[in-house]
C-alpha cells in the first residue's frame, strides 16, 4: 500500500484526485496540503478522522508541516503556477517521488527542479495533461507534423486557468518540432492575433466559462487539410492517468516528462484497460 501525499487538495482537481485515491485498494492517502483562505474554510486536522474517504487524511499549511508529520510514499501536486516551483523543490528535497501535474513551470525550473531530483534520488515526473487522449493526440500530432509543412494549436481551458499557452499545447509543439519538422508559415508569421509561435506552431489559447480542456491540432498542406482534436468535458478523464502516474513515479529513474513512455508499458496498459 503506498502512501500518498496530495498538494492543493482543496482544489477542483486535487479534492477530486483525494476522493479518487481514498477509493482505491492499493494507494492511501496519508496528507493533504494547501494554504491560504481555503484553509479558512476547511477543517484543518493534525490527527485523522475515523473512516476511510479523503477528509480522513491530516490537512496541512504548508509542505514542510506535511512532511514533518508523515511520510508519504509519493506527492502529487496540483496548486498553482506561482506556488508548484517551491512545493515540488520541498518535496524532491526530502527524497520523495513526486509527480506534478500543475502546469506554469518554465524550462529552466524544470531544470532546477531536474537537478535537485537527481541530486536527491527523487523520481520526478511532469504531466501537462493526465487524460489519455490528450497524450494520444500529442502522439498523433508528432507523426502527422513529419508530413505536413504547417500546422497550428488551438487550445482552450476554464476561464480562470492561470497559465496561457497551456503546458499540454507547449508539449505538443515541442514534440512536433523535435523530430525536425518544420513550419515556416507560422515561424514567420508576426501579427499580434496569430497567437504565440512556439518553435515554429502558432499556438491559439481561449479562456473562456464551459470549457475544461480542450485541444485541436490543424494541419495544412497541398490542396488538403487534416485535425486532430480532444476534449475532456469533465475533470474525471484526468483520473486514470494520475493514478497511472502516482504508482510508477516510485520506479521510475530522474526526471520524465509526460506520460508517454508510460503508456508504452504493457504493465501501464494493463492498469488502464481494467
Amino acid at each position: 500500500m503506498s502512501g500518498v501525499v496530495v498538494l492543493g487538495a482543496l482544489g477542483r482537481m486535487g479534492s477530486l484526485l483525494c476522493a479518487t485515491i481514498a477509493r482505491q485498494d492499493d494507494l492511501t492517502l496519508v496528507a493533504r496540503v494547501d494554504p491560504g483562505e481555503r484553509l479558512a474554510g476547511a477543517d484543518r486536522q493534525s490527527e485523522p478522522e475515523a473512516g476511510a474517504g479523503p477528509s480522513s487524511a491530516p490537512l496541512y499549511a504548508t509542505v514542510d508541516e506535511a512532511l514533518a508529520n508523515v511520510r508519504p510514499d509519493v506527492a502529487v501536486d496540483f496548486t498553482l503556477p506561482g506556488a508548484v516551483f517551491a512545493n515540488v523543490s520541498a518535496t524532491l528535497s526530502a527524497g520523495l517521488p513526486t509527480v506534478v501535474g500543475t502546469t506554469g513551470l518554465s524550462d529552466e525550473q524544470v531544470e532546477s527542479l531536474a537537478a535537485l531530483a537527481a541530486a536527491h534520488k527523487a523520481p520526478l515526473l511532469v504531466v501537462p495533461n493526465f487524460a489519455l487522449g490528450a497524450v494520444l493526440l500529442m502522439e498523433f500530432a508528432a507523426r502527422a507534423a513529419r508530413y505536413f509543412p504547417s500546422a497550428e494549436i488551438i487550445e482552450a481551458h476554464e476561464q480562470g486557468k492561470a497559465d496561457a499557452p497551456s503546458g499540454t499545447s507547449l508539449l505538443t509543439a515541442r514534440l512536433m518540432t523535435e523530430g525536425g519538422a518544420a513550419h515556416p508559415h507560422g515561424a514567420a508569421e508576426t501579427r499580434p492575433s496569430r497567437g504565440l509561435a512556439s518553435g515554429g506552431v502558432r499556438i491559439h489559447s481561449l479562456r473562456l466559462p464551459g470549457f475544461v480542456a480542450h485541444q485541436e491540432v490543424v494541419f495544412g498542406g497541398a490542396g488538403e487539410t487534416l485535425s486532430i482534436r480532444h476534449d475532456s468535458l469533465a475533470r474525471e478523464s484526468f483520473m486514470a492517468g494520475a493514478l497511472l502516474a502516482i504508482r510508477r513515479a516510485p520506479s521510475l529513474e530522474g526526471t520524465t516528462i509526460g506520460l508517454e513512455s508510460l503508456l508504452s508499458d504493457p504493465v501501464a496498459d494493463q492498469e488502464l484497460g481494467e
